[in-house]
């Protein structure tokens, strides 16, 4: 089997790799692409471009990219909830906001305590409706991703919006939390700190946070990048991590072993699985949008 675009770190990763598959490129021209997400009922695929304040769409049944959204906030992570709307994290607006069915926009979340929030980055929607996001500086850090401002929190978190619209802080011990994504049975949440951005002490790592009724429990280290940044991620439905990084994709097993790495030639920010089986590896890749299948599906809510 062919490996130029793969790098086996462990022979599990190979039954993993499709051998007659390949990577195509399906959009080119942007600047820093992020936040992709797949809708199934519409076979298409939004992703932001946010250094343009752009939302772009890629259209499954004939490969068409169009402009979904601009100007648009500075759209970064996106997500579907259970109703199949279209979740966002905001850099100029410092909030997360939702398209309802109407097309409306509603805010979901702008302020914790009276203060606003930085700059609203990834976010997840867990089966029971709740909102999970992450709150970095990254969109208040200048104006190339955002409008340059201070701090109100004077932190950057993890936070839940419950169903009843209440903000509630779930961590608080990372540098600049940044992707998030549930285990398959959602007693999991892993998130990753890029705090090396900031502080090059601050190690790029993926961390594991217990899910209780209460929030979060205390975080445990369970992977960490030998090749730049963990940015976006998912997990497969075998609980397997699809991570963003320097070099590409890495793939580690549930334990934190380094199965693999899926090679590109530019830094990756994010990823997502999708396509009617859910098998088809979306990536977001500093200005390119590619895709390969891979011998796995995405994690859907929940599997146990």
């Amino acid at each position: 089997m062919p490996l130029r675009d793969y790098e086996v770190h462990d022979d599990r990763f190979r039954g993993l790799i499709l051998a007659n598959t390949h990577i195509e490129v399906l959009c080119q021209g942007g600047r820093w692409l992020e936040g992709p997400v797949y809708f199934p009922a519409g076979k298409y695929l939004l992703f932001s471009d946010i250094p343009n304040d752009r939302v772009m769409r890629w259209d499954e049944t004939d490969g068409n990219v169009s402009t979904f959204l601009s100007p648009c906030g500075y759209h970064n992570g996106h997500s579907l909830d259970p109703q199949g709307r279209l979740v966002s994290c905001e850099h100029q607006g410092r909030r997360v906001s939702r398209i309802e069915h109407d097309g409306t926009t509603s805010n979901l979340a702008d302020q914790f305590e009276g203060k606003l929030l930085n700059s609203p980055n990834d976010i997840v929607v867990k089966s029971d409706g709740t909102v999970w996001f992450t709150d970095p500086t990254y969109g208040i850090d200048s104006d190339y991703e955002g409008d340059a401002a201070p701090s109100e929190i004077g932190e950057n978190n993890v936070y839940r919006i419950s169903v009843s619209g209440e903000l509630s802080k779930v961590a608080g011990d990372l540098r600049q939390p940044n992707g998030l994504a549930f285990s398959p049975d959602e007693k999991i949440l892993y998130v990753s700190d890029t705090g090396q951005t900031h502080d090059q002490d601050c190690a790029p790592v993926i961390r594991a946070y217990p899910v209780s009724a209460d929030g979060l429990g205390a975080g445990q280290t369970v992977a960490a990048s030998d090749c730049g940044l963990f940015d976006g991620f998912r997990v497969d439905v075998a609980g397997r991590i699809w991570t963003s990084a320097g070099d590409g994709v890495h793939c580690y097993a549930p334990d934190g072993t380094l199965l693999g790495k899926i090679l590109i030639d530019e830094v990756v920010a994010n990823l997502t699985f999708g396509g009617p089986k859910r098998n088809r590896l979306f990536i977001c890749a500093t200005t390119t949008l590619r895709a390969v299948y891979v011998n796995t599906s995405g994690a859907t809510w929940p599997l146990a």
